[in-house]
C-alpha cells in the first residue's frame, strides 16, 4: 500500500501531518485543510512506510 501525507503553511509557518494516510484519506485532509483560515499550499506526498 502507497502512504500519503499532507503538507501545508498555516500563517506562514510550514506543516506537515504526522501520520501517514491513504490516498482518499489524505484528499479528504487536503479538503478540510483548504477550507481553514491562514491555510495555503496544501499538497499530499507520496512517502515510503514508516516514513
Amino acid at each position: 500500500m502507497q502512504n500519503y501525507k499532507v503538507t501545508w503553511i498555516q500563517d506562514g509557518e510550514p506543516k506537515r501531518s504526522g501520520v501517514a494516510y491513504d490516498k482518499p484519506s489524505a484528499e479528504d485532509r487536503k479538503t478540510r485543510l483548504e477550507q481553514e483560515d491562514g491555510v495555503t499550499d496544501v499538497q499530499v506526498i507520496k512517502v515510503k512506510p514508516g516514513e
